[in-house]
C-alpha cells in the first residue's frame, strides 16, 4: 500500500481546526473529497518539510505549499470535489474565489494583523502562547512583518499612509461582499446544492476565523452575524466535516518515543536542540542590536599604575 500524502498545518484554534486560512481551505477541501492525507497539525512552521505552512509532501511531485497548487494536485489523484459541476459553475467558482482574494482577504489581514488592538490582544497572544519557547519571541513578529507585506502587494506600495482612508475603504468592500455570498448562498446547504464544492473550502476558510475568533474590535465580525445563512453555513460544514477537530490545541504529554516514531523522524531531537540554540541566538543577537544588552570595556583598577609607570618610561626614552 503506497504511503499516505503528508499534509503539514497550522494547529487548531478559536474553536477551529486550524487558524490558517490556507491551512483551512486545504483541510476543508480534503475532507469533503475524503483524501487519505496523514495530518500533522503543528504550531511551529520550521517543522514543515518547506518551513512554510500549509506543505502537502506528495511521492511524485516533492513538497507543495501553494494552496492552489495542492488542491490541483488532489484533483490529480481523483479527488475533486467539482467533478460534477457545470460550465457554468466551474466559471461562477473562479469568480467568488477571485472575489475573496481581492475583497475579503486584504480585510482579514487588516483585522488579524494590522488592527492594533486585534494583534495585540488577540492575534498575537494566539501565536506567541501556541508557539514553542524560544521560537515565540520573534515568529509572531516575523509573521506580522509577512502579512504587511501581503497587504502591501495587495493595496500598494502607501496603504500605510493614510490608513483610516484604507481601512473605511477595505471593510466597505468587504460588506459588499459578505452580502453577495448571503444573496448568492441563499437557502441551500452549499453553495451548488446539497454537495460541497471547492468554492465552499474557500468560502469557508474565510469567513469561519472571522466568525469564531474573539475578536476586541470586531465590526466586519458584526455584520458577519447579521447573515445568519452565512453563520449557519460555517457552523453546518464544522458540525459535519470537523466534529471532532474543534477547539485549541490539546496540552502536550510527555511520552516515550517508540520504535516507528525513531524511525520515521531520527533527527527530530537534533532539529529541537537546533530549533531552541537558532531561537537563543536570534534573541541574543536582538538585544545587542537594539541597544537593550551592551557590553564596555573596563581597565582592572590593579594594572592601572603599571599603565602609568609605562607611559612615564617612554617619556623618558623620548626626552
Amino acid at each position: 500500500m503506497a504511503a499516505p500524502m503528508e499534509l503539514y498545518c497550522w494547529a487548531p484554534g478559536w474553536g477551529l481546526p486550524s487558524v490558517d486560512p490556507d491551512c483551512l481551505t486545504v483541510l476543508t477541501y480534503a475532507r469533503f473529497t475524503g483524501a487519505p492525507l496523514k495530518v500533522h497539525k503543528i504550531a511551529n512552521p520550521w517543522r514543515s518539510p518547506s518551513g512554510t505552512l500549509p506543505a502537502l509532501r506528495t511521492k511524485d511531485e516533492g513538497v507543495l505549499s501553494d494552496t492552489q497548487q495542492i488542491i490541483t494536485h488532489l484533483r490529480k489523484q481523483k479527488f475533486n470535489a467539482d467533478y460534477d459541476l457545470s460550465a457554468r459553475q466551474g466559471a461562477d467558482t473562479l469568480a467568488f474565489v477571485s472575489l475573496l482574494q481581492k475583497k475579503l482577504l486584504p480585510v482579514l489581514i487588516h483585522t488579524f494583523w494590522v488592527d492594533a488592538k486585534n494583534y495585540v490582544e488577540h492575534t498575537r497572544k494566539w501565536y506567541a502562547k501556541a508557539i514553542p519557547f524560544p521560537l515565540n519571541f520573534f515568529l509572531p513578529v516575523r509573521m506580522h512583518k509577512r502579512q504587511l507585506e501581503r497587504l502591501q502587494m495587495i493595496c500598494g506600495e502607501n496603504f500605510l499612509e493614510n490608513e483610516e482612508v484604507l481601512e473605511k475603504e477595505l471593510y466597505r468592500e468587504a460588506c459588499e461582499c459578505l452580502t453577495l455570498l448571503s444573496q448568492r448562498l441563499g437557502r441551500q446547504k452549499f453553495f451548488f446544492g446539497d454537495s460541497p464544492a471547492s468554492l465552499d473550502a474557500f468560502v469557508f476558510s474565510h469567513l469561519a476565523p472571522l466568525l469564531k475568533a474573539k475578536l476586541p474590535n470586531g465590526k466586519l465580525q458584526q455584520h458577519l452575524k447579521t447573515l445568519p445563512n452565512l453563520c449557519n453555513y460555517c457552523m453546518t460544514i464544522l458540525s459535519l466535516y470537523f466534529p471532532w477537530d474543534e477547539g485549541d490545541p490539546p496540552p502536550v504529554v510527555p511520552k516515550a518515543a517508540t520504535g516507528d516514531e525513531a524511525e520515521e523522524d531520527p533527527y527530530k531531537r537534533r532539529n529541537q536542540i537546533l530549533s531552541v540554540l537558532v531561537g537563543l541566538a536570534a534573541m541574543i543577537g536582538y538585544a545587542f542590536l537594539s541597544g537593550i544588552v551592551s557590553v564596555q570595556r573596563q581597565v582592572p583598577s590593579q594594572l592601572r599604575p603599571r599603565a602609568i609607570n609605562l607611559e612615564e618610561e617612554e617619556e623618558e626614552e623620548e626626552e
